[in-house]
């Protein structure tokens, strides 16, 4: 059953998502994580009082799921008759649980009609590429998300933030004097990686609607974790952070799945916030002899701080020769920096 495009571009087509849930049928298809992942980012900046627009909600349950623990005022829109029918029927035992067929770039509500515009995957369908056409489309759905939405409502956005998309949402908020906070949803990624899927970062963007002042600096923040929030000066900025979280998912997913002795070690620097030099240099080295790269013993050695030059532990050679008398098939082999106290 052939469910996914050839190309990216179908994503843009009514007929593709019309064709694609007539084969799905009742079975949900939910981009990016599940309700459960999802519900502690989505609780802290939506409020069960808060009008809700979901904008190309396909057979997602996530509305349902909301609607549930006592969000109940739903409208949920999108470009297929199909799944829309399929919603109603749905829906029909939750009052305020609302479907409509329409297009997120030319609804028909009034003006800041709603608090909260929920979008779950659907910018990303949206915006496959950086074509005039792809970036007309998507000017039209910020706009329409604009007038929709009431002063201090959020357009709250679920992505995994390809770069093209970032700097144009980034460049939407910061040019229009809205806050944009993005938020690492590491929850969804777990479960994709228990799943034994390949791990890319979710995030979900939270965009402020305010008044726009002139010359007043943008509001660009990212959240790697509830407890560390990270004010960032430019768009640029921004979207080094976000990549930067990116690489290492990438580079820590493909090391859960593969044996690199063969080709060499993978290193990574660990930093905190503001620091000018990392705080910790981890190198992971496999032994050539583990049986099964998905079941691999690992620990941790950590490199008394002073010696990380030596032979033994500052060289590849070196610390192939502490894998092998370690007897673990892999090793992550933690140098200190002597800028920092430990």
């Amino acid at each position: 059953m052939n469910l996914l495009p050839k190309a990216t571009s179908d994503f843009t087509q009514i007929d593709y998502w019309n064709s694609f849930f007539k084969k799905r049928g009742k079975k949900a298809f939910e981009w990016y994580g599940e309700y459960p992942e999802l519900c502690g980012i989505l609780h802290k900046y939506i409020r069960p009082r808060d009008k809700i627009l979901v904008i190309g909600c396909g057979n997602s349950s996530l509305s349902s799921d909301l609607y549930d623990v006592g969000y109940k005022q739903i409208m949920n829109i999108d470009v297929s008759g199909v799944v829309i029918k399929q919603m109603r029927a749905k829906g029909k035992a939750r009052p305020g649980l609302e479907y409509q067929q329409m297009d997120a770039t030319a609804t028909t509500f009034t003006d800041g009609q709603y608090n909260v515009v929920l979008d779950k995957g659907t910018l990303d369908a949206m915006m496959p590429d950086s074509s005039p056409e792809t970036l007309e489309r998507i000017d039209k759905l910020f706009a329409e998300v604009d007038r929709v939405l009431a002063p201090l409502g959020r357009y709250v956005c679920v992505s995994l933030l390809q770069e093209h998309i970032l700097l144009r949402l980034a460049t939407h908020c910061s040019g229009h004097g809205w806050m944009l906070r993005i938020c690492r949803c590491q929850e969804a990624e777990h479960r994709s990686d228990s799943s034994g899927g390949f791990v890319f970062p979710v995030f979900v963007i939270v965009c402020t609607k305010l008044k726009s002042v002139a010359g007043s600096k943008p509001v660009l923040e990212v959240c790697q974790s509830p407890e560390l929030v990270q004010r960032m000066a430019t768009v640029e900025e921004t979207m080094a952070a976000v990549k930067t979280m990116q690489d290492t998912a990438l580079v820590c997913s493909g090391l859960n799945r593969c044996n690199i002795a063969n080709s060499g070690e993978v290193t990574v620097e660990l930093s905190q916030p503001g620091d000018v030099y990392p705080r910790y240099t981890i190198t992971v080295a496999d032994s050539p002899n583990a049986k099964d790269s998905t079941r691999m013993k690992f620990a941790a050695f950590i490199v008394p701080q002073g010696r990380e030059r030596e032979w033994l532990f500052g060289t590849p050679e070196g610390r192939q020769v502490l894998v092998d008398s370690s007897g673990f098939d892999r090793l992550a082999v933690i140098r200190l920096h002597r800028e920092h106290k430990y």
